[in-house]
């Protein structure tokens, strides 16, 4: 990636941090659940309302944050998960777990993101990355959140046998003191960032650009009063040019949206219930999953870096497209296997190809706005995505509750589907814009 501004490379390592915990909640807590006898339709509504509660918080904290900064959120979220996982630690009672759980997205395998806070952590990210790089570091920024997660879900393996107690809810124990150690650490973190705001660099740009232009007006025997009051009829009308620029933003916002929620509610159909979905086809723990995530993150992490490459050369559209169609055909092959070996091969390939491109749909939802309005365009495209996604685990647990383990497959499929024609068909024309 090159040289990154200091608080470029703070918000990559915290986000990386993040999501060693979050790979080992992803593979560990619905077998947690399901070790306090919970069923798959009841699992399925609690990572739904997970979905939920971030979408509704989400969009508040995006625009909140392009007012008031970005930093005091992300502060918030790791002291809130701190404390939260504290509490669930203290006092493992249902309604606890759904409160935090649903809050911070226990189990549903964030990349590391920061749940409903993520659009100001993303936002930030973005300001503080130059616009021609932007795609080959989220690319490598993502690659390294799957590298997280692959360390997470090896140690997701062995967390449960750490303690001296038999299988149980007990022996899940040691997961959620990995979640609350990072938390802490990050809190310190963030907290020793600095924030330097957006408009307090365009205003300090301004003054900066009006006293050089100031000085060579002065060269040349006219004022700068003088150049606008001569010229003024012929400049473009300001708000009118704000306002064509806000249209043409939300066009493009309101595309990806739809876009996004197909894809997400084909993604959410599935993906977070994998671990109970293996569990019940073949009858393998944490000890067999852990391993296949962690490869499979591992090697998501260095395909996210070939498709930083993949952008800067053939464009983000291509660069989100292209693997998405080859992770189509594993996913459908995965309900059909014969065994637990073929099927975690599949999902290996199918994670790759399919999660290699979050980097590159990062890059481009974020180019189509500008800095001031990246805040909200992160939590709209947060919406888009956690609300439908929300609502993909509670009509899986339902499939697999009633014994359909194919059905949830064939659904995603299609949704997939449509996401990957309806992708270039609605975008291609803000490519130029997405850099």
């Amino acid at each position: 990636m090159g040289r990154l501004n200091p608080v470029a490379k703070t918000l990559i390592l915290t986000r990386f941090m993040r999501s060693i915990a979050q790979g080992a909640m992803g593979v560990d807590f619905t077998l947690y659940l399901r070790a306090r006898h919970w069923s798959a339709p009841e699992i399925g509504l609690l990572l739904m309302a997970g979905g939920l509660i971030g979408s509704l918080l989400s969009l508040w904290i995006g625009i909140s944050s392009d007012r008031v900064g970005r930093r005091r959120f992300l502060l918030v979220y790791e002291a809130g998960l701190a404390l939260g996982t504290l509490l669930v630690i203290l006092v493992p009672s249902a309604t606890l777990l759904v409160l935090v759980g649903g809050v911070f997205g226990f189990g549903r395998g964030a990349n590391g993101a920061s749940g409903p806070f993520a659009p100001a952590e993303q936002a930030w990210l973005a300001q503080v990355i130059d616009t021609k790089r932007r795609g080959s570091v989220f690319s490598a920024n993502a690659g390294l959140q799957f590298a997280g997660m692959g360390v997470g879900s090896l140690l997701a393996a062995g967390l449960p046998h750490v303690l001296p107690v038999k299988n149980g809810v007990m022996s899940y124990l040691p997961l959620f003191f990995l979640t609350l150690l990072v938390a802490v650490i990050n809190a310190v973190q963030i907290y020793r960032m600095k924030e330097v705001r957006a408009d307090t660099q365009s205003s300090t740009g301004a003054v900066n650009r009006s006293h050089q232009d100031e000085k060579i007006l002065a060269a040349r025997g006219s004022t700068l009063e003088d150049q606008i009051f001569n010229k003024f009829e012929t400049l473009p009308d300001a708000a009118e040019q704000e306002r064509s620029a806000r249209r043409r933003e939300n066009g493009a916002l309101l595309r990806l949206s739809i876009v996004n929620m197909i894809n997400s509610l084909g993604v959410g159909v599935i993906a977070p219930l994998f671990p109970y979905w293996f569990n019940v086809k073949f009858g393998v723990g944490p000890e067999a999953i852990g391993p296949v995530y962690a490869v499979t993150f591992f090697l998501t992490a260095a395909s996210s870096l070939l498709v930083g490459r993949l952008s800067r050369t053939y464009g983000l559209m291509r660069a989100v497209v292209i693997p998405r169609i080859a992770g189509l055909a594993l996913l459908i092959a995965i309900p059909f296997s014969m065994n637990f070996s073929v099927a975690a091969v599949l999902y290996v390939l199918r994670s790759i190809v399919n999660r290699s491109s979050v980097g590159a749909r990062q890059a481009f939802g974020v180019g189509l706005v500008r800095d001031s309005r990246r805040g909200f365009a992160s939590s709209l495209n947060a919406i888009s995505w956690t609300v439908p996604a929300a609502f993909g685990p509670a009509l899986g647990g339902m499939l697999i509750g009633i014994g359909s383990l194919a059905e949830p497959f064939v659904a995603a499929f299609a949704l997939q589907l449509a996401y990957i024609v309806l992708f270039p068909l609605l975008l291609r024309r803000y490519t130029t814009e997405a850099v």
